[in-house]
């Protein structure tokens, strides 16, 4: 039996929920002891994560209270617990229906290939976990001693598989240890206290990152600059965990927001993105979140807003409120099928989308990027 199955069975009944979660850590550590292995702080990590996915499974919540008014989405803290999701562990850990959609690295390979074959670049950007970045707000956490200090990383699973992807030549922007750095920004957070997706202000971070690795890319130029200009603003945000806490809640959460447009006598003019643009934004609600207005809280600000200002231009975006790993590339076929010669002048595809997406998605089917 692995070393994860040995300490499962030794901590299975924390996982009702009925044990203090500083109480799980210390059982950990002490089935590690027991069991002559000295455990990691992201082995930790990862059977704090399973206790409390577990315990909301069993109760049927989406939300988990941490330290501080922080919430978690308990999905996302599942993906954080299994370990390698890919090759024989896939079907393992997935939540696809179908065992041959499980493991999501065909489909990505497949996706690239079709991709290079038309000459367009892709660049996978995974969105890193709420959880991973501000593990020390999970429950019952102890508090960093330096909260602005740079925490370690606790997701040697994902860079194992960043690193397995660029051995296929697949260029992968790792946010993470960025994301760790700026956790706390002067700008604001790097995500939503009462939601699952980032904050504004990592819209704007990522976008740049994103923007100086496509400046790095053979043939990629910037747009001659648009009479584009932004302001920041706060607002008042719905957040999808906050909702789903019931009767009793705490007071909604105000984000900092950064708006680009165009400046007319009152306000900014939100820019709509440009499906004639050689940059393709793809990916899950991560790209809609303060883009799209309604569920996803305001215009103007999201990241295809952010990547218009840093390039120049506004990027063509295909995304989707659902999951950003099949259904997202459903839909560029679809606008390829719409579209006459949808494909002439692309140059990069930018697939952005949470990591749990490795795990938590319906699966990874292999889709075609245009008709036959």
């Amino acid at each position: 039996m692995i070393y994860q199955e040995k300490v499962f069975k030794i901590i299975g009944a924390c996982c009702a929920g009925n044990i203090p979660g500083i109480l799980v850590l210390w059982l950990i550590c002490a089935a590690g002891q027991a069991l002559g292995a000295e455990i990691t702080p992201a082995q930790s990590f990862r059977e704090r994560c399973a206790a409390l996915a577990r315990a909301a499974e069993q109760h049927d919540r989406m939300t988990v209270t941490g330290r501080e008014g922080w919430l978690f989405l308990s999905s996302e803290l599942r993906h954080m617990s299994v370990g390698p999701f890919w090759g024989d562990r896939a079907v393992s850990v997935s939540r696809a229906s179908k065992p041959e959609a499980a493991d999501p690295l065909p489909a990505i390979l497949d996706f690239n290939d079709q991709l290079k074959k038309r000459g367009v670049t892709l660049l996978l950007v995974p969105v890193p976990a709420k959880a991973g970045i501000v593990a020390d707000y999970l429950p019952d956490s102890v508090p960093a001693a330096d909260p602005a200090a740079a925490p370690l990383r606790l997701d040697p699973d994902h860079q194992a598989f960043y690193s397995l992807l660029k051995t296929h030549g697949i260029k992968v922007l790792d946010l993470t240890p960025f994301f760790l750095t700026n956790r706390f920004h002067p700008d604001g957070a790097l995500y939503c206290k009462q939601d699952s997706h980032w904050s504004g202000n990592a819209c704007v971070l990522a976008a740049r990152e994103i923007a100086g690795e496509l400046r790095t890319m053979p043939g990629f130029t910037n747009s001659l600059p648009q009479a584009l200009t932004s302001a920041w603003q706060t607002i008042e945000i719905t957040g999808d965990l906050w909702q789903a806490l019931g009767a009793e809640k705490p007071a909604q959460e105000r984000v900092r927001v950064r708006r680009v447009g165009r400046k007319t006598v009152s306000s900014l003019e939100p820019l709509e993105p440009d499906q004639k643009s050689s940059v393709i934004l793809l990916g899950d609600s991560h790209n809609l979140i303060f883009h799209a207005g309604g569920d996803m809280q305001t215009t103007g600000a999201g990241l295809a807003d952010q990547l218009a200002l840093e390039l120049g231009q506004p990027v063509d975006l295909v995304a989707v409120r659902g999951s950003g790993a099949t259904p997202a590339r459903i839909n560029l076929l679809r606008r390829a099928q719409k579209i006459p010669r949808y494909w002439a002048g692309k140059k990069i595809v930018i697939w952005c989308f949470a990591v749990r997406e490795f795990t938590e998605s319906n699966g990874w089917r292999k889709v075609p990027i245009a008709p036959p």
